[in-house]
């Protein structure tokens, strides 16, 4: 069955159409922040005859925890948890209504990049808030790139052998949107981002984590609504905000190697979470066998990847010489030989999971 993967992410929308031995038979990658119906139109018309289609599905809060067929029933109470990823769900809603417009007969399926994270225990999952809020809204850390994180750790078990994932491993899924995942025996145990994608490491034009006595005494001081606040922290924060220059990695770097101190700053201060985040998660899994870097950035900064290794040399992370290849490494082990740790670069490959689920689900 030739599976159709649609996945609107934040700043791209990626169409494949995967076949039953993974093989991608067709694909387009179009950079957009909105969702193109049209693109959508003109890809399936060019495409092989499709079994099904998967929607990536960032947040599905407790309405979706698993890769579930999609009817008009879900779909309805999908739109009720649409506000719980502004940047992403809408889009996808936008992607489901035009395959039922578009392509009447074929079988829909949402894949939740929440469902790799249900694992996590109650301990790191809760948050110490008013208990009212746990249990009437839901509040609590969800996680996310759960797509991206299942297939790295998939991969890294098939690179470095026996089967399986090393014991205790954390996957770094680093692009315009940026999470963690500490895993131990192939399940997720911990996770940066939280309640929503806003939470953890310092991303493209998102905040990451943030003291929530500065919304609260920023609202007061300058006047601000809720709506207000989330479109600074989505939209005006992380490598944008600090640098005022751009959230684009390669334009930050470029800007910091001209000499720009804010530049250098953002990079800094990006560089100082995702290290010692990435400690934080080494504890969630009782230690650290193997490193993954995949998402835009983890495929393709070397400098990421070698500044982040020499602030964690005390764990036994080391690079050897592949971590600079050009072209980038991609699905290997770039750890120096004889480091404690292994440190593998791995292509995300979200298209891969979702059509593995899909055919999971459906018969």
């Amino acid at each position: 069955m030739n599976v159709l993967t649609v996945n609107p992410g934040s700043s791209s929308l990626k169409l494949s159409v995967v076949a039953a031995d993974d093989t991608v038979v067709a694909d387009a990658d179009h950079g957009t922040n909105t969702f193109d119906a049209g693109a959508l139109e003109r890809f399936v018309g060019t495409a092989p005859p499709l079994g099904a289609a998967c929607v990536r599905l960032v947040h599905g809060g407790t309405v979706v925890r698993a890769a579930t067929v999609v009817d008009d029933r879900l779909r309805e109470a999908l739109a009720s948890v649409a506000d719980l990823a502004p940047l992403h769900n809408p889009l996808a809603l936008d992607a489901l209504d035009a395959l039922a417009e578009r392509c009447p007969g074929l079988r829909r399926v949402v894949c939740v990049d929440t469902a790799f994270h249900r694992t996590i225990p109650e301990a790191a999952a809760t948050y110490a808030v008013p208990w009212d809020w746990t249990v009437r809204h839901g509040v609590r850390k969800y996680g996310f790139h759960g797509l991206s994180h299942a297939y790295a750790v998939r991969r890294a078990g098939e690179l470095l052998g026996g089967g399986g994932a090393p014991r205790r491993l954390v996957s770094c899924h680093l692009g315009a949107g940026a999470s963690l995942a500490a895993v131990r025996d192939g399940a997720s145990v911990d996770t940066t981002m939280g309640f929503t994608p806003l939470d953890g490491l310092v991303m493209a034009t998102r905040a990451g984590s943030v003291d929530p006595g500065v919304l609260t005494w920023v609202q007061r001081r300058d006047g601000l609504d809720a709506a207000d606040v989330e479109q600074q922290l989505d939209r005006a924060s992380g490598l944008r905000g600090i640098s005022g220059r751009s959230g684009d990695l390669r334009d930050v770097t470029a800007a910091a190697d001209a000499g720009d101190d804010r530049a250098r700053l953002a990079l800094d201060v990006m560089l100082h979470r995702l290290a010692t985040s990435i400690g934080a998660m080494a504890v969630a899994a009782g230690g650290l066998d193997a490193l993954v870097f995949t998402g835009g950035i983890g495929e393709h900064s070397a400098p990421v990847r070698r500044a982040t290794a020499d602030r964690l040399a005390f764990l036994g992370v080391a690079l050897g010489p592949g971590n600079e290849a050009d072209p980038p490494p991609v699905d290997t082990d770039v750890a120096a030989p004889g480091a404690a740790v292994r440190t593998l670069v791995v292509r995300s490959r979200e298209d891969l999971q979702m059509a593995r689920e899909a055919r999971a689900l459906l018969p």
